[in-house]
């Protein structure tokens, strides 16, 4: 199929993506729920193909990873929900990290109110790292 507009199929339209990494900083949380599935859904999608994908939790979206806010939390009424993204981004191979310094703005402990989807809780320091190594940083 040709697109008129570059003169290009469909196919040529896209990149060489072999050993890319993306980092997704995830600010949105349970106050914007529309923002709330996205990241998770091209997070996996990225990941089936072979990208190296970490999403980061911090500011807002902290609550997105306590219990029972995910299992309840649709982006739109009647959707899947968020846990659902969350899970099959997993699935996919993407890793979640958790940043420590904001969790207590939100009261959330690290030690029984984290589902268990996170795969590691660590500071801004983490963030800053995969941040400068990643090919891409996307903010939701």
């Amino acid at each position: 199929m040709m697109d008129s507009k570059a003169g290009q199929s469909a196919q040529d339209q896209y990149l060489d993506h072999e050993g890319k990494s993306v980092v997704i900083v995830m600010t949105s949380g349970p106050s914007t729920p529309q923002r709330c599935a996205t990241p998770f859904y091209l997070g996996a999608l990225l990941a089936s193909m072979d990208a190296d994908v970490k999403i980061f939790f911090t500011m807002e979206g902290v609550n997105l990873v306590k219990k029972g806010v995910p299992e309840t939390l649709t982006a739109m009424p009647g959707g899947k929900r968020i846990i659902e993204f969350m899970r099959d981004a997993k699935a996919a191979g993407v890793r979640m990290y958790l940043c420590s310094p904001a969790l207590p703005g939100y009261e959330i402990d690290p030690r029984t109110d984290i589902i268990a989807e996170i795969d590691e809780i660590s500071g801004g320091g983490v963030l800053a790292d995969l941040i400068l190594s990643s090919d891409k940083a996307l903010f939701f």
